[in-house]
């Protein structure tokens, strides 16, 4: 559907009178890192269902749900699940929740994801940068009217991924004992995994990763001002890699085994948000 900027600010006032915070940054959770959230100080937590205009998630191991509240010394929106175009979707819906927001007043935004590793060396449980994207295949939650409030009709897509939260990242990763690894994250639609042909002919586009989500995300955030950040936790190698078939159940335990590096990152890198006022 096409929303209007009235939506928009009925979900963000409805959010904001109900928050004892005012988040500046903001974490999309990923398959199987739902479990990050139980690391904020009291919390609100509001399903996706109760706010004016939001869609539920259906997707497996999404809470469906928006946690706000104080997070290793930054006050921050949780998103403990997401939407995907595979659920039906059209990508403004899966967009939505990334405007609300901003109209919060979140700056900054770390889009997380579970994703199959195409790079060779990647395994399981590794933890990869994302410093650009492929998403040819991904229409654009900006397709249609534009709202000139969030951003400008043709908005410039070169640095999507905030140059100085990356260095960020990597300072924490080292500072944590965490390895960090950096690609380019190609998106394809779903819900089917991708073919062993697909995943040949994204290697040779310079893809390193590969996944159902983030992109429509990306793309609405920085559409709108925001400091974005992608960090994928490789669960899985791609489509033809392994001699294994792919399974979902094994994507998500996977992420789970590797929640703990995951945790220790992310946890670093808002210590360090909360560390320097001028970011």
């Amino acid at each position: 559907m096409a929303y209007q900027y009235a939506q928009y600010l009925e979900s963000a006032e409805f959010l904001r009178a109900r928050l004892d915070v005012s988040p500046r940054v903001a974490v999309v959770l990923g398959s199987g890192l739902g479990g990050f959230a139980r690391h904020m100080e009291r919390p609100a937590a509001i399903p996706y269902e109760r706010i004016p205009h939001f869609m539920p998630s259906t997707a497996q191991s999404h809470e469906g749900a928006l946690y706000a509240g104080r997070l290793f010394g930054v006050d921050v929106a949780l998103m403990k699940g997401r939407h995907h175009y595979y659920e039906g979707y059209a990508a403004e819906d899966i967009a939505f929740g990334v405007r609300v927001l901003r109209l919060l007043g979140v700056d900054a935004i770390i889009l997380t994801n579970a994703a199959g590793g195409i790079r060779p060396g990647m395994s399981p449980g590794d933890l990869m940068l994302i410093t650009d994207h492929i998403g040819f295949f991904c229409q654009s939650p900006l397709r249609g009217a534009n709202l000139l409030q969030f951003g400008p009709r043709f908005p410039d897509m070169t640095a999507v991924y905030d140059v100085g939260l990356a260095q960020l990242a990597r300072d924490e990763a080292v500072k944590c004992g965490v390895a960090l690894s950096e690609g380019v994250y190609a998106y394809l639609p779903g819900p089917q995994y991708e073919t062993p042909a697909e995943i040949r002919a994204l290697r040779l586009l310079g893809a390193d990763a590969v996944g159902m989500s983030t992109v429509p995300e990306a793309v609405a955030a920085a559409h709108c001002g925001m400091r974005v950040m992608g960090i994928s936790c490789i669960t899985n190698l791609a489509a033809g890699l392994s001699g294994r078939p792919l399974d979902a159940d094994e994507v998500v335990e996977a992420a789970g085994q590797a929640s703990q590096s995951f945790e220790t990152l992310v946890g670093g890198i808002l210590r360090g948000l909360a560390g320097n006022p001028a970011w």
